[in-house]
């Protein structure tokens, strides 16, 4: 029996939302699965496993640099051309990196990555929303924010894996035979035309980038040990000025390179300021608990890893049920209540210790991540929910800013809340007490709940036209 033309579309919208969602973790794990692999490569290129965490922040500064770019380009030649455009060039820049020789070689093939994972996402997620019927929105955010949340877990094991028993060379030539599938699919889903010739911005570009990757090369250095204060000082302090000048011109000028428009809307705006800080606290977790595994516990890596699988199992297992969770509650009440979910399991982690039991580890940690998933799949769905189409491409590039700094901003915080708090009770050896540990989980836990005075002026009803909210229940 064939199928009608609403079935097949829907078939293929499906289609299209898993090919931009593999993209995006085709990206986001390659941010993060080559921190295990740093060693080998270190010995290939004959120099300091330090040394290659220039390749890291080439990476991370390249995104920054261009994300701002991505609305304007697909504006200006069609999310089509520049979403293909993007997966070969990523998957190009992922064989130059495997044949590096050399760190320069290797960083500027990360630059190149960088560069086509910044126009992935929020090119992709722009044609998601543009394609995808509200009724089915729900879905697809949740289907979307799985790498954000499953890469950063799945990422340092797998590149241990690899690395061990293939070599590191392989961690990015895995990506041809994805990158290559990815691109002939998007030939085959991925619609879209020029939306038209505006203007370059070229102060905006400059400002946003400089300001952008100052940031975020901030945010990398607190990341580091030894913890350089001056150095990211300098760096913060540069990107919170430059951005400023940047929002100023953004502001003023007839044709934005990024579209702050979208920021009026409430629910967009929410999303955003206190969504951020919801976000930075989330991503902290996959950053502090293997290190206080490691340097508290005396776990070795590879256990430590293994037991962040159970947050990864949460973030999937609350898959299933996040579009019945928003249609019977309405997005408000479950940011609240889920938000303060995600308070208390930062502080059920204060309660860790290396005798507690490995089950209730693992059942904590499972707890954990079915809270990330639903407050990441909520405020994703609800950014958009309100947007115009015609403010869509800078809505989606805004995002794609602000989900960026968190992720870097989640670590920086963990990193600076630990180096704050060694100053009270300092390291013995290679080893960092316990309770440097349950300070950063608490600050955490206070970060989710200041990011809920964001979420309480909204409407009960916000957003619930997308969300299919039943409201007899």
């Amino acid at each position: 029996m064939s199928s009608t033309p609403a079935e097949s579309s829907s078939s293929s919208n499906r289609g299209l939302v898993w090919l931009v969602a593999g993209a995006f973790f085709m990206e986001l794990l390659d941010s993060t699965v080559i921190t295990t692999a740093l060693p080998q490569m270190a010995e290939s290129f004959n120099t300091q496993a330090i040394n290659l965490s220039t390749g890291v922040s080439a990476y991370l500064l390249a995104l920054a640099v261009f994300i701002p770019l991505s609305g304007w380009l697909a504006d200006r030649f069609g999310p089509r051309q520049v979403f293909g455009g993007a997966i070969l060039l990523f998957t190009f820049a992922s064989v130059l990196c495997s044949i590096s020789t050399n760190l320069w070689f290797f960083a500027g093939a990360r630059v190149l990555q960088g560069f086509g994972g910044a126009m992935m996402v929020p090119v992709g997620r722009l044609v998601v929303l543009r394609t995808t019927p509200k009724a089915d929105l729900v879905r697809a955010i949740a289907t979307l924010t799985w790498p954000a949340l499953s890469a950063p877990v799945l990422g340092p094991p797998l590149g241990g894996f690899i690395t061990t028993h293939w070599g590191w060379h392989w961690i990015f030539l895995l990506n041809l035979p994805l990158g290559l599938i990815g691109f002939f699919l998007t030939l085959r889903w991925v619609k879209g035309e020029p939306g038209g010739r505006r203007p370059f911005d070229t102060a905006g570009f400059l400002l946003s980038g400089i300001g952008c990757s100052a940031l975020m090369y901030a945010c990398d250095l607190a990341s580091h040990t030894p913890f350089d204060l001056p150095q990211v000082a300098i760096s913060g302090l540069t990107g919170f000025v430059v951005m400023f000048l940047a929002v100023r011109h953004l502001k003023r000028t007839p044709h934005p390179l990024v579209d702050l428009e979208a920021l009026r809307i409430p629910t967009f705006a929410t999303t955003i300021w206190g969504g951020s800080l919801f976000r930075a606290a989330i991503n902290s977790a996959p950053f502090l608990l293997p290190l206080m595994f490691q340097l508290s516990f005396g776990l070795d890596a590879t256990t430590s890893g293994m037991l962040l699988l159970a947050l990864f199992a949460g973030n999937l297992c609350m898959k299933f049920a996040t579009t019945w969770v928003m249609q019977s509650w309405g997005f408000r009440r479950v940011l609240l209540v889920n938000g303060v979910l995600v308070a208390i399991g930062f502080a059920a982690c204060t309660l860790l210790t290396p005798t507690t039991p490995l089950p209730l580890v693992i059942a904590l940690l499972f707890f954990t991540g079915l809270c990330r998933s639903m407050q990441f799949t909520a405020l994703s769905t609800l950014s958009f929910c309100d947007v115009p189409a015609e403010r869509m491409s800078g809505a989606s590039t805004l995002s794609s800013i602000f989900v960026q700094m968190s992720a870097g901003l989640g670590v920086a915080l963990g990193a600076i809340v630990l180096k704050v708090a060694s100053v009270w009770f300092p390291a013995e050896g290679s080893s960092l007490p316990l309770i440097d540990f349950h300070i950063a989980y608490w600050v955490m836990a206070l970060l989710s709940i200041i990011a809920l005075f964001d979420i309480l002026p909204l409407p009960a009803d916000a957003g619930n036209h997308v969300s299919g909210y039943q409201s007899n229940r």
